[in-house]
Protein backbone atom coordinates (compact mmCIF):
# COMPACT_ATOMS: atom_id res chain seq x y z
CA UNK A 1 0.00 0.00 0.00
CA UNK A 2 1.54 3.63 -0.50
CA UNK A 3 2.47 5.56 2.70
CA UNK A 4 -0.12 8.47 2.96
CA UNK A 5 -0.30 10.87 5.80
CA UNK A 6 -3.20 13.26 7.16
CA UNK A 7 -1.55 16.31 8.76
CA UNK A 8 1.52 14.79 8.64
CA UNK A 9 0.60 11.64 10.88
CA UNK A 10 0.87 8.28 8.93
CA UNK A 11 -2.54 6.69 8.55
CA UNK A 12 -3.69 3.01 7.29
CA UNK A 13 -5.26 2.33 4.12
CA UNK A 14 -7.85 -0.32 4.00
CA UNK A 15 -8.41 -2.18 0.74
CA UNK A 16 -6.41 -3.51 -2.23
CA UNK A 17 -4.06 -1.09 -3.86
CA UNK A 18 -4.32 -0.06 -7.75
CA UNK A 19 -1.87 -0.12 -9.98
CA UNK A 20 -1.66 0.66 -13.90
CA UNK A 21 -3.21 -1.71 -15.93
CA UNK A 22 -5.15 -3.04 -13.46
CA UNK A 23 -8.68 -4.23 -14.35
CA UNK A 24 -10.90 -1.62 -12.29
CA UNK A 25 -13.24 -2.84 -9.88
CA UNK A 26 -16.58 -2.24 -9.76
CA UNK A 27 -17.93 -0.39 -7.09
CA UNK A 28 -21.71 0.79 -5.43
CA UNK A 29 -21.70 4.25 -4.23
CA UNK A 30 -24.65 6.51 -4.05
CA UNK A 31 -25.75 8.89 -5.80
CA UNK A 32 -27.24 12.77 -4.45
CA UNK A 33 -30.53 11.25 -4.58
CA UNK A 34 -29.38 8.49 -3.11
CA UNK A 35 -29.63 5.75 -6.12
CA UNK A 36 -27.27 3.30 -6.24
CA UNK A 37 -24.11 4.39 -8.79
CA UNK A 38 -21.63 1.21 -9.78
CA UNK A 39 -18.38 1.80 -12.85
CA UNK A 40 -20.17 -0.48 -14.80
CA UNK A 41 -22.88 2.29 -14.94
CA UNK A 42 -20.45 4.17 -17.60
CA UNK A 43 -18.98 1.23 -19.69
CA UNK A 44 -17.76 1.91 -22.73
CA UNK A 45 -16.25 5.94 -21.44
CA UNK A 46 -13.41 7.17 -19.90
CA UNK A 47 -13.76 7.55 -16.19
CA UNK A 48 -12.09 9.95 -14.23
CA UNK A 49 -12.50 9.06 -10.71
CA UNK A 50 -11.04 12.14 -8.33
CA UNK A 51 -11.09 10.93 -4.31
CA UNK A 52 -11.72 13.86 -1.83
CA UNK A 53 -12.07 13.43 1.81
CA UNK A 54 -15.00 15.76 2.34
CA UNK A 55 -15.76 18.34 -0.02
CA UNK A 56 -16.48 20.61 2.46
CA UNK A 57 -12.87 21.65 2.83
CA UNK A 58 -10.69 24.04 1.00
CA UNK A 59 -8.87 21.58 -1.12
CA UNK A 60 -11.32 19.34 -2.06
CA UNK A 61 -13.43 22.06 -2.89
CA UNK A 62 -10.80 23.49 -5.18
CA UNK A 63 -10.02 20.07 -6.75
CA UNK A 64 -13.69 19.39 -7.60
CA UNK A 65 -14.05 23.19 -9.46
CA UNK A 66 -11.09 22.25 -10.87
CA UNK A 67 -12.25 19.22 -12.61
CA UNK A 68 -15.56 20.54 -13.46
CA UNK A 69 -13.55 23.07 -15.77
CA UNK A 70 -12.03 20.40 -16.95
CA UNK A 71 -14.87 18.60 -17.73
CA UNK A 72 -16.78 20.64 -20.07
CA UNK A 73 -13.52 20.50 -22.35
CA UNK A 74 -13.73 16.74 -22.38
CA UNK A 75 -15.95 14.71 -24.57
CA UNK A 76 -16.91 11.17 -23.79
CA UNK A 77 -15.39 11.41 -20.51
CA UNK A 78 -17.31 11.17 -16.95
CA UNK A 79 -15.51 12.43 -13.82
CA UNK A 80 -16.47 10.87 -10.67
CA UNK A 81 -15.82 12.56 -7.11
CA UNK A 82 -16.25 10.44 -4.36
CA UNK A 83 -16.15 11.27 -0.60
CA UNK A 84 -17.87 10.02 2.61
CA UNK A 85 -20.00 12.73 2.68
CA UNK A 86 -24.07 12.23 2.73
CA UNK A 87 -25.49 12.71 -0.58
CA UNK A 88 -27.85 15.77 0.84
CA UNK A 89 -24.29 17.43 1.35
CA UNK A 90 -22.95 16.92 -1.37
CA UNK A 91 -25.96 17.70 -3.57
CA UNK A 92 -26.18 20.73 -1.35
CA UNK A 93 -22.88 21.65 -1.72
CA UNK A 94 -22.97 21.49 -5.40
CA UNK A 95 -26.05 23.66 -5.96
CA UNK A 96 -24.11 26.23 -3.99
CA UNK A 97 -20.68 25.75 -5.60
CA UNK A 98 -22.86 25.74 -9.33
CA UNK A 99 -21.48 22.13 -9.99
CA UNK A 100 -23.07 20.54 -13.26
CA UNK A 101 -20.20 18.34 -14.99
CA UNK A 102 -18.99 16.05 -12.12
CA UNK A 103 -21.11 13.60 -10.70
CA UNK A 104 -20.20 13.67 -6.80
CA UNK A 105 -21.37 9.70 -5.48
CA UNK A 106 -21.17 9.15 -1.43
CA UNK A 107 -19.28 6.24 -0.29
CA UNK A 108 -20.68 6.93 3.45
CA UNK A 109 -22.33 3.70 3.61
CA UNK A 110 -20.23 0.98 3.28
CA UNK A 111 -16.96 2.13 2.01
CA UNK A 112 -17.58 -0.55 -0.83
CA UNK A 113 -15.05 2.38 -3.35
CA UNK A 114 -12.70 2.95 -0.68
CA UNK A 115 -11.80 -0.58 0.03
CA UNK A 116 -11.56 -1.55 -3.43
CA UNK A 117 -9.33 1.09 -4.49
CA UNK A 118 -7.50 1.22 -1.10
CA UNK A 119 -8.26 4.47 -0.18
CA UNK A 120 -10.00 4.17 2.90
CA UNK A 121 -8.46 5.49 6.13
CA UNK A 122 -8.93 3.28 8.99
CA UNK A 123 -8.38 5.83 11.89
CA UNK A 124 -10.82 7.95 10.26
CA UNK A 125 -13.05 6.75 8.22
CA UNK A 126 -12.09 9.32 5.40
CA UNK A 127 -11.08 8.48 1.73
CA UNK A 128 -7.90 9.44 0.88
CA UNK A 129 -7.56 11.96 -1.52
CA UNK A 130 -6.31 9.72 -4.48
CA UNK A 131 -7.06 9.88 -8.74
CA UNK A 132 -7.89 7.17 -11.17
CA UNK A 133 -8.43 7.05 -14.73
CA UNK A 134 -9.93 4.53 -16.41
CA UNK A 135 -10.19 3.75 -19.68
CA UNK A 136 -13.37 2.59 -21.99
CA UNK A 137 -12.31 -0.89 -21.44
CA UNK A 138 -12.01 -0.95 -18.08
CA UNK A 139 -8.18 -0.90 -17.45
CA UNK A 140 -6.63 1.50 -15.00
CA UNK A 141 -4.76 3.96 -16.94
CA UNK A 142 -3.41 6.51 -14.45
CA UNK A 143 -3.25 6.31 -10.64
CA UNK A 144 -2.13 9.21 -8.01
CA UNK A 145 -2.51 8.51 -4.13
CA UNK A 146 -1.55 12.37 -3.03
CA UNK A 147 1.23 11.25 -0.27
CA UNK A 148 -0.23 13.94 2.41
CA UNK A 149 -4.09 13.90 2.61
CA UNK A 150 -4.22 17.83 2.52
CA UNK A 151 -2.29 18.44 -0.58
CA UNK A 152 -3.53 18.93 -4.11
CA UNK A 153 -2.93 16.24 -6.56
CA UNK A 154 -1.23 16.80 -10.26
CA UNK A 155 -3.83 17.71 -11.99
CA UNK A 156 -1.67 18.14 -15.32
CA UNK A 157 -1.08 15.13 -15.43
CA UNK A 158 -4.71 12.96 -14.63
CA UNK A 159 -5.74 15.58 -17.07
CA UNK A 160 -3.43 14.51 -19.31
CA UNK A 161 -4.01 10.52 -18.71
CA UNK A 162 -7.95 11.31 -19.19
CA UNK A 163 -7.23 13.45 -22.53
CA UNK A 164 -4.88 10.25 -23.79
CA UNK A 165 -7.21 7.27 -22.61
CA UNK A 166 -9.41 6.13 -25.19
Amino acid sequence: MPEVTFKEKPVTLIGDDISVGDKAPNFTVLANDLSEVTLADSKGKVRLISVVPSIDTGVCDQQTRKFNEEAAKLENVDILTISVDLPFAQKRWCAAAGIDNVQTLSDHRNLDFGKKYGVAIKELRLLARAIFVVDSSDTVVYVEYVPEVSQHPNYEEAIKATKNAK
